[in-house]
């Protein structure tokens, strides 16, 4: 049983593809912030979207993190096998008002700034004879957040506009159910991520409490970028990590993170690499700005 407040962190990726640099400096910050807290470190599979899933990326993610001795404290949570308690929270939701089914195209919410046209949220979705996501039902709200390496975070929360959508319209369950979902029943009690994911966290924060639950602290590394300019990604074809060149990978994540390893370590081992970063982690270094 978790012991309160104890440090729980995560690493999650979406199963797209392999893993590429980009994951592994976040996989990296996100393992050293919770050792050397004392915390334990899980690893979730975001496998919610078959249609995006290339079979073989699983076990590829999986692959990379041993090679890399990036091991899970708890074993590996999938969220395509937890779907019923992403129904239950859902039905949860849409009892207590906290969402709505919602029939609006993109295109009719385009058209409208954002807003329903068909009044969704009032419930002028219950009689139409067309498929449905479900969506969030936000309050508008000034939100004031800490974040643990950016510092003090307003952000502005729009009812209706920003609502996100939970269940998709083909009954997909969607990134922003699941991800508190699973946090709140893992006891996740700290998310590192990257800043792309930042803008979202005032939404989030509301599905938490909507759900009961105390929101986790975050703290967002910088993203990894291309010589584009662009985020490292499988959309822009980022390579797939090396497995058989772990140390120069970890090495040059912690580079990355501004942690200045010494030079040594790139003719060491896994081992000697990760304990090195866990006593010597320091998150005030890693940049603000993305390089």
């Amino acid at each position: 049983m978790t012991k309160p407040h104890q440090y729980r962190g995560r690493f999650a990726p979406s199963p797209t593809g392999p893993l590429h640099f980009g994951s592994l400096v976040t996989a990296l910050a996100s393992y050293l912030e919770a050792k050397s807290r004392n915390g334990q470190w899980l690893v979730r599979i975001e496998d919610l979207d078959p249609l995006r899933e290339p079979p073989e990326a699983t076990g590829q993610i999986l692959n990379s993190l041993d090679a890399h001795g990036l091991f899970p404290d708890e074993p590996v949570l999938f969220q395509s096998r937890r779907h019923a308690a992403y129904q239950a929270a859902t039905e949860q939701l849409l009892s207590k008002g906290f969402a709505y089914r919602c029939s609006c195209s993109r295109k009719q919410l385009e058209a409208h700034n954002g807003r329903h046209p068909l009044h969704c949220r009032e419930g002028g979705s219950k009689n139409v004879n067309q498929p449905f996501a479900i969506r969030f039902a936000l309050k508008n709200e000034i939100c004031h957040w800490q974040d643990q390496l950016l510092g003090p975070q307003t952000q502005v929360v729009r009812a209706e506009i920003d609502d996100p959508v939970i269940v998709r319209k083909e009954g997909f369950f969607a990134y922003q159910l699941a991800v508190e979902v699973d946090d709140i029943e893992q006891g996740i009690t700290d998310v590192v991520r990257g800043s792309d994911l930042l803008d979202m966290t005032a939404q989030q924060i509301q599905v938490y409490r909507a759900l009961g639950a105390k929101p986790p602290r975050w703290l967002h590394i910088p993203v990894i970028v291309n010589e584009q300019g662009q985020k490292l990604s499988k959309q822009n074809h980022a390579p797939a990590l090396d497995n058989l060149t772990p140390v120069k990978n970890l090495y040059s994540a912690l580079v990355a993170l501004n942690q200045q390893p010494p030079g040594f370590l790139q003719h060491g081992s896994v081992d000697d690499l990760l304990q090195w970063g866990c006593t010597h982690w320091n998150r005030r270094a890693v940049h603000l700005t993305s390089r």
